[in-house]
């Protein structure tokens, strides 16, 4: 029998294209059985708003030739550009005994516990799932369970041009400020995309167990 605590597949993708990866992880998901190990893939995508399954395209005031994807995540629009950290979480939940409320607070509480490490203090809103800081959004989620398995997950922005956002009502919000690690730490790592990559893993190992 499969052990719900076994260890996680961490891949860092590099930078990709969004429909690729979601067709993807969308096989992935299809194809898993009882015994198919958990993984959670790191990654960066060419730029790109995605709408989620609820999404309302108005939502998109102009997307200045950047692409849009609809999806079958959670959520309402979003930007993804080079510079935001992207991790996908491959986990049958079923198996771990985690319902959805669960693994949103669990990927929440995991970019506070993130973003603390870089000494920002980071809050949760109710009703509105993701991560702020001072008022701004510095992390997105949206999730799919498909089979009693997830799929998608979240993006969090480090060291990326945020002009995109304004493109857009972010998460459907007018008005709706963003941020990132970049510009919330007065010094960073020389690799700051790695070294938060790195971190988020050895947080998401952790609470994962």
């Amino acid at each position: 029998m499969s052990n719900p605590s076994q260890p996680v597949i961490f891949k860092n993708l590099g930078q990709v294209g969004f429909r690729e990866t979601w067709e993807s992880m969308h096989a992935f998901t299809l194809a898993r059985e009882k015994h198919t190990g958990d993984e959670c893939w790191f990654l960066e995508h060419d730029p790109v708003f995605t709408l989620g399954q609820a999404g309302k395209p108005e939502h998109v005031l102009n997307a200045h030739d950047i692409p849009l994807e609809k999806t079958d995540r959670g959520g309402q629009v979003t930007y993804h550009g080079p510079g935001q950290l992207v991790a996908y979480l491959l986990l049958d939940v079923r198996r771990r005994g985690m319902g959805v409320r669960q693994l949103v607070d669990l990927i929440e509480q995991s970019l506070i516990s993130l973003l603390a490490s870089y000494g920002i203090e980071a809050v949760t809103r109710p009703g509105a799932p993701g991560v702020y800081v001072a008022g701004e959004k510095i992390a997105a989620l949206g999730l799919r369970v498909k089979k009693g398995c997830s799929y998608h997950g979240l993006s969090l922005n480090v060291d990326m041009d945020l002009a995109p956002f304004s493109y857009i009502n972010p998460c459907g919000y007018p008005g709706l400020g963003v941020t990132q690690i970049r510009d919330l730490v007065a010094q960073s790592p020389m690799d700051l995309m790695g070294e938060t990559r790195q971190r988020l893993q050895e947080i998401l190992v952790s609470a994962l167990l």
